[in-house]
């Protein structure tokens, strides 16, 4: 019941409350953003796979600017991330816009957490299952080592929270992510701006 029904009303409610208590926070944030990243814009849209695989837009503060080298191209992710934008990371703040895909129905607040559409086609049957619940701002694997854990290790804990998907660890998942931000535990950047300063790319074999 609470996996078809009341997960979907806990999550709305959840998302509506932090958005209207976290209001003046973000603003603040997407104005020091807005300077920061001379005038690349605040947020971060990227399309992700969320239930059943289907497509949508995720959205996440931008913290890095859109600075180009001579001859056009971007300059690397590092010497692009401001220090506005560090901390906005290291504080998990870039994920807060994400309560909007949570009201959308795009996300839930707990789920496996939304990878890159390329990855599509290279998860195994078993792998793929992490699409059967829709995909969450943080989740198990997040809890449970974060980028500090191979792909194979993240997997098999989100298909765990598939298969144990309850309000008992829904509970537990939030309480833990609660203690992961306050101690900075296996925060790495961002992936969804950076694909070379988390962790390897996912090949279908790693």
């Amino acid at each position: 019941m609470y996996r078809h029904f009341f997960k979907r009303i806990f999550d709305f409610v959840l998302a509506l409350l932090a958005l209207v208590c976290l209001s003046p926070l973000l603003l603040v944030v997407a104005v020091w953003l807005h300077f920061a990243n001379k005038g690349a814009g605040v947020f971060f849209l990227q399309q992700r796979p969320g239930l059943h695989g289907k497509l949508f837009k995720i959205i996440k503060f931008k913290t890095m600017t859109d600075e180009r080298a001579p001859d056009g191209t971007l300059l690397p992710d590092m010497q692009r991330l401001t220090r506005v934008g560090r901390f906005v990371r290291s504080t998990s703040i870039d994920e807060l816009p994400q309560l909007v895909n949570v009201l959308k129905g795009d996300m839930a607040l707990i789920g496996p957490r939304p990878l890159l559409p390329q990855y599509l086609p290279l998860y195994s049957p078993e792998q793929a299952r992490r699409h059967d619940v829709r995909p969450g701002i943080t989740g198990w694997a997040q809890c449970h080592g974060r980028n500090a854990i191979s792909w194979a290790e993240k997997f098999k804990l989100d298909v765990w929270y598939v298969d144990h998907l309850s309000l008992k660890t829904d509970i537990r998942v939030i309480l833990d992510t609660i203690k992961v931000v306050i101690s900075h535990h296996d925060i790495a950047q961002s992936d969804a701006e950076t694909s070379n300063h988390t962790m390897e790319l996912f090949n279908g074999n790693n």
